[in-house]
């Protein structure tokens, strides 16, 4: 194999903190290279050096392509094009190029050429015309490149078999499954027809399933275009799979390189203890339901029980599970917690201080007084991604502190949730869409904190994350409990992420709370037809 990529010696500072430390790493043509990493160690600013899209202020070392070019067209190709003609003006031989990005200015025309053949695939930026069909998405990308003429239309529908959704042309961008989305980014890639792809957490957001459905497609089209690879993912078996080496970044660093097999296995051992402290004292209920109905009424259906005469009781520091398959009931039940929905009858009481106050009852001296004490975070939380991270932590959700005190609180809050105060420091400029996944869930869980609440409750926190995000969000919610004594009444369908993170869990079933105890005992009663559900994420 020819040496495609050598990375020397590369370290980026921001703020004064170096997220990345003296990266040395070698990558040959058609390598598919893997990353392993928590979040924030580091993957997508390395991939975003690789890609040479963006100037960094603070950045030494090198990023040095090792490359082909034509001396007649300029067109650019791997090294081992060096002494072939081009294929483009089959001009005489092509000649040995390097490209250094750290040297090169990012508007620079050699970094630019370089960069054009470089194909990149984000975890949540699907970068479509959404209110274009999926071919004309395609269409769009050929144009940018020039290519037009009578075979536009064709090459376009090529590209889509190529990843295997060319039964879906003719769908509206915006309508289709994140699995689809992710397969027409690629598309609109590979018309470039890229030496180079960049794969960072591209199934991130994803269920296995679909995920699996997008890993076949990225591995296809890295051989059928003799592409060179490099992907970062929490799944470790993702990397086993796709890679033929892997690395593991931590804190900005290599700590580990060598056969998928090995660094994945070193990395899980890694990440995959929790440490839960079962001996944490809890309080004195905070919670009390009785006899709690929740009634619809359907024209095709006539009398729907959302809920039907539940009864449970929450303890002050407790993390408290709502179990089951969708449609159970739980989503139901939280909100008639929160007083966002009214029950048909029975009773919520939450206590404030030493007094209880009445769910059930609207105005401030009731349901309102404990309200304010009582935070929410769903599934599809939502930071302003225009903002800064601090400007989400305090004006953004109306909070107004002398900047000083503000920062500093904020600090303390993203600490409790599990940052370093160097990261919690480091991240505090930047953008929502700046900082990974995992690290704005803990951001999201910081905002509600801010808010000094007693009562979080959260709605399917985990949703369709990864395993090493989700040991994060487990974290981050153990972390906080313990810092502030918060009580959590988690909603959700994630039977793992129940058993490692509650105290007690409720078992919901048909609108009924069939089992109330240890996680593990109640979640043993699941039905064979509930694991399947789960598996599948329903």
């Amino acid at each position: 194999m020819s040496l495609f990529i050598e990375v020397k010696d590369l370290t980026i500072t921001y703020d004064g903190v170096n997220v990345l430390k003296n990266i040395n790493l070698n990558i040959n043509e058609g390598e598919v290279i893997g990353i392993l990493g928590r979040s924030g160690a580091g993957k997508t600013i390395l991939m975003h050096a690789l890609r040479g899209a963006e100037e960094y202020e603070n950045i030494s070392g090198s990023i040095i392509y090792h490359l082909a070019r034509c001396d007649k067209c300029g067109h650019i190709d791997p090294p081992s094009k060096v002494g072939k003609p081009c294929r483009l003006c089959n001009h005489e031989d092509m000649k040995a190029f390097d490209a250094d990005f750290v040297a090169l200015s990012q508007h620079d025309h050699e970094r630019r050429s370089v960069s054009m053949r470089i194909a990149i695939m984000l975890q949540r930026t699907f970068a479509l015309y959404g209110d274009d069909q999926v071919v004309a998405n395609v269409m769009n990308s050929l144009k940018e490149i020039g290519y037009t003429g009578p075979d536009a239309m064709s090459r376009a529908m090529e590209l889509l078999e190529d990843v295997c959704l060319s039964h879906r042309l003719m769908h509206v961008a915006r309508d289709l499954s994140g699995g689809e989305k992710q397969r027409v980014v690629l598309a609109r890639q590979l018309v470039r027809n890229p030496m180079f792809l960049l794969a960072d957490e591209p199934t991130g957001t994803l269920d296995p399933r679909t995920a699996d459905i997008v890993h076949d497609v990225i591995e296809k089209a890295v051989k059928d275009y003799n592409m060179t690879m490099v992907i970062t993912s929490h799944w470790s078996e993702v990397i086993e799979k796709l890679a033929d080496k892997a690395i593991i970044l931590e804190d900005g660093a290599i700590i580990s390189e060598g056969e998928p097999c090995k660094v994945a296995k070193e990395f899980m051992g890694m990440v995959s203890s929790i440490e839960k402290n079962v001996k944490v004292p809890l309080g004195a209920p905070i919670i009390d339901v009785k006899n709690l109905v929740k009634k619809y009424i359907s024209v095709t259906r006539g009398v729907i029980h959302a809920v039907n005469d539940i009864s449970f009781d929450v303890k002050e520091g407790e993390i408290f599970g709502l179990a089951g398959t969708s449609g159970a009931g739980k989503t139901t039940t939280s909100e008639m917690l929160m007083g966002i929905v009214a029950p048909t009858k029975g009773d919520i009481q939450v206590r404030v201080g030493d007094e209880w106050v009445d769910m059930t009852k609207p105005g401030p001296d009731n349901r309102g007084r404990a309200t304010k004490y009582m935070g929410i975070l769903h599934q599809e939380y939502g930071l302003y991604t225009h903002r800064t991270i601090i400007d989400n932590l305090t004006e953004s959700i109306g909070i107004d502190l002398p900047y000083e005190l503000a920062v500093r609180k904020a600090i303390k809050t993203l600490v409790t949730t599990g940052f370093s105060e160097d990261k919690a420091k480091s991240i505090l400029p930047k953008m929502a869409d700046d900082i990974s996944e995992g690290e704005r869930h803990r951001v999201a869980l910081a905002q509600i904190l801010m808010k000094e609440p007693n009562i979080i409750i959260m709605d399917e926190p985990t949703g369709t994350m990864d395993p090493i995000t989700k040991i994060e969000v487990t974290r981050s919610i153990l972390k906080a409990r313990e810092e502030m004594g918060d009580t959590f009444v988690i909603v959700s369908h994630d039977m793992d992420f129940l058993h490692e993170v509650c105290d007690r869990v409720a078992l919901m079933r048909d609108a009924k709370i069939v089992s109330i105890g240890e996680p593990a005992e109640v979640l043993s009663q699941l039905t064979e037809e509930e694991r399947l559900l789960v598996a599948q994420g329903a």
